[in-house]
């Protein structure tokens, strides 16, 4: 089973003596593309204001110091997966899975980057800020990148089954094209965005420890405080409804 994930904008500032190169990332044909966009964002943070720098990262009262405008290529880079550490992330807390389990997470899970694209959870990024959303110098990155990496990611996918828990704005980065499953998470028989991040985590985390292969063995997955009510199918997709208990 391939698993599609989303970054988080909260990040670890380890950085360890480990530079990025193309030998770091899925899709080493297509490096050039991805260096084209960092290129670009490190240019921007050469010549952009503060002002215009803030705006990009979506944080305010940054002060203009060298590490703010530090090149991409000169900073520590750690495993994407380790990298983020957001509330999904801190739910799948990775560090603790067996050697197995991280594995299974490094191989399988795609994670689409605002900024780097699709990377394996096992692709080595460094520190970096972008908002979602954004665009460096008037390019959308999101547009961009589901042109030139969709025919690569589709040969990634393979036959696999696919399990998609991207949040809805990763969606514009890659869209899929056999059928996938999703999950909503609702309490009281309502929908709620403010878990759906930390069980996204949650989720990843037990089909890891499950090796989960398919489809039919995610539906007889138990996940503790969750209970499958009903499985949707609307066109390739089939949501999977669930209920916090």
């Amino acid at each position: 089973m391939k698993i599609l994930f989303s970054p988080s904008e909260v990040k670890t500032a380890v950085s360890p003596n480990k530079f990025i190169d193309r030998g770091d990332f899925v899709f080493p044909n297509l490096y050039e593309k991805r260096h084209e966009i960092l290129k670009i964002y490190n240019d921007f943070l050469q010549t952009a204001t503060v002002e215009k720098i803030s705006k990009l990262f979506g944080v305010k009262n940054l002060t203009d110091e060298p590490s703010l405008r530090e090149s991409l290529f000169k900073k520590g880079a750690v495993k994407a997966i380790l990298r983020y550490d957001g509330v999904a992330y801190k739910h799948l807390d990775y560090r603790s899975l067996d050697s197995a389990a991280q594995e299974f997470v490094d191989k399988n899970t795609l994670i689409f980057s605002n900024l780097f694209g699709p990377v394996t959870a096992a692709d080595m990024l460094p520190e970096y800020k972008l908002k979602q959303g954004e665009r460096i110098s008037g390019l959308n990155l999101e547009e961009f990148y589901r042109q030139n990496f969709s025919g690569a990611i589709d040969k990634w996918l393979g036959y696999d089954d696919i399990l998609d828990l991207r949040a809805e704005f990763y969606e514009k980065f890659y869209r899929i094209r056999k059928p996938f499953a999703t999950f909503k998470f609702l309490k009281n028989g309502k929908v709620v965005s403010h878990y759906a991040k930390a069980y996204r985590g949650i989720v990843l985390r037990q089909v890891a420890q499950n090796g989960v292969k398919n489809f039919g063995e995610l539906c007889k997955m138990d996940i503790e405080n969750l209970r499958l009510i009903d499985v949707k199918k609307t066109g390739l997709k089939s949501e999977f409804l669930v209920q916090i208990v």
